[in-house]
């Protein structure tokens, strides 16, 4: 079982910058480096879409093409954490951000259905 809780939502300006970060409960790091863990957002009236994923060990990323170049993912085996940090944020950036984890694998994945663990959410909110 995997219990995970996401910080550092908020509110900003456009151009501005905030760093989100899910901290993993887990029973060991090295159950925490065998499963890939992503962030996903869901905006009113809009599916859940992927935003950035990390492989097990954290040598492989991939972001979705609307926020590549502008949002990094990152994590700390040690610490069990996944950071989100995003830049050069836009109002369509604005949503529920999600931490997810996979439950039996290191692989990263884009789909929804591959991750077996999920947050609460934290909302981000890009406004003048």
């Amino acid at each position: 079982q995997v219990h995970l809780l996401e910080t550092g939502g908020g509110v900003v300006q456009p151009g501005g910058s905030l760093r989100l970060s899910c901290a993993a409960s887990v029973a060991s790091e090295r159950t925490f480096s065998s499963s890939a863990m992503a962030w996903f957002r869901q905006s009113p009236g809009k599916g859940r879409e992927f935003v950035a994923g990390i492989n097990g060990v954290g040598y492989m990323t991939y972001e979705a093409d609307s926020v590549r170049g502008r949002f990094t993912i990152s994590r700390d085996i040690a610490k069990n954490t996944v950071d989100l940090q995003m830049t050069s944020l836009k109002s369509e950036d604005t949503a529920v951000y999600t931490c997810a984890a996979r439950g039996d694998s290191d692989y990263l994945s884009v789909k929804e259905g591959a991750y077996d663990y999920w947050g609460q959410g934290t909302q981000v909110s890009v406004s003048s």
